[in-house]
């Protein structure tokens, strides 16, 4: 169920800003995605590890921020549909598209930097935090590094007092996209692991130099996940 929606964090934005051709384009992308991401994830068969954290972290009235990697929003917008998580995304004109296929999922969406200290994006996801609704981040985008973390999710963490969630999620047959994060595509009838790994917290009186250790913290985080992921992969070829 989504939680309330005083800041039209679930509608589509105007498109008024872009020209005919850019708004065509942005629908044209937003539909094909659309309807790849959901013809796609509904016949892969799913398999958890690490359910117990959520149920945790919950149970402690924690509201999550998930945080992942920008090739696992493929099938990490399919898992995690439905649920009223706000994501991140930049004001771009891809960001724009990506905003409208998460919001078809149910996904809510904030634009804009968050990894400067006093942002409206930041400053807006610690308000949504606090009302109780979950926030999700690509934390290597938009544009890369590949599988660096960038501080934005630690900056908030610290804000909120709330914990991050890293997962991921690891399709075993998949193709990949000439893009820089060699985005995932799974092979329809695929199965996933989805990894969930401990919350980590990011007290609200940190100093630069905590700060960079919880950012450490969580890149180590998601290369374990990463690597768990693959090895996963690996044990699964031939199976059924």
């Amino acid at each position: 169920m989504k939680p309330p929606d005083p800041d039209n964090l679930y509608k589509f934005a105007s498109l008024s800003a872009y020209s005919s051709r850019q708004r065509f384009a942005i629908k044209a992308a937003d539909l094909a995605f659309y309807s790849l991401i959901r013809s796609i994830g509904s016949t892969i068969t799913y398999d958890v590890e690490g359910a117990e954290i959520l149920e945790d972290s919950a149970a402690a009235g924690r509201t999550p921020i998930y945080v992942t990697w920008h090739d696992r929003i493929f099938l990490g917008t399919y898992f995690l549909r439905k649920k009223g998580i706000v994501f991140h995304t930049s004001q771009s004109f891809d960001g724009e598209y990506i905003a409208r296929v998460l919001q078809r999922f149910g996904f809510g969406v904030i634009r804009g930097s968050s990894t400067r200290g006093g942002s409206r994006a930041l400053i807006q996801m610690v308000r949504e935090l606090k009302r109780g609704t979950a926030m999700g981040f690509t934390v290597d985008g938009p544009k890369g590094p590949r599988y660096i973390a960038k501080p934005g999710p630690v900056l908030l963490a610290k804000r909120s007092g709330e914990p991050l969630i890293p997962f991921v999620v690891e399709p075993s047959s998949f193709a990949t996209v000439n893009s820089w994060d060699r985005l995932q595509i799974p092979r329809p009838f695929a199965r996933a692991r989805v990894i969930f790994g401990e919350p980590i917290f990011v007290s609200n009186t940190a100093d630069a130099a905590e700060t960079d250790l919880k950012l450490q913290e969580l890149q180590q985080s998601l290369d374990v996940l990463t690597r768990r992921g693959k090895e996963w992969r690996e044990r699964s070829k031939g199976r059924v």
